[in-house]
């Protein structure tokens, strides 16, 4: 338990920030879980709209420094994979 003022505002901020990015993360585990269902379903048009919002959450969440830029690169283009094989 901090004693410290700064302390205690550091542990309320680290709260606040570690809830966002857990946000940012789930989305991004979600929206890839849709496309793989989309992909075992054959269902075109939803893995290639599903994959333009996972592409826009990766992509946030790398700019924002949760995923490396090679991770999200990788992701993104595994994904691409997947839909274009279909």
């Amino acid at each position: 338990m901090p004693n410290i003022k700064s302390a205690k505002k550091s542990v309320k901020t680290t709260a606040i920030i570690s809830s966002k990015n857990k946000i940012y993360t789930s989305r991004i585990k979600n929206s890839i879980k849709k496309i793989e269902t989309a992909v075992k379903n054959k269902d075109k048009e939803a893995a290639n709209d599903e994959l333009k919002h996972a592409i826009q959450y990766i992509d946030k969440a790398a700019s924002k420094g949760l995923i490396k830029q090679n991770t999200c690169d990788r992701q993104k283009s595994r994904l691409n994979k997947k839909v274009k094989e279909m």
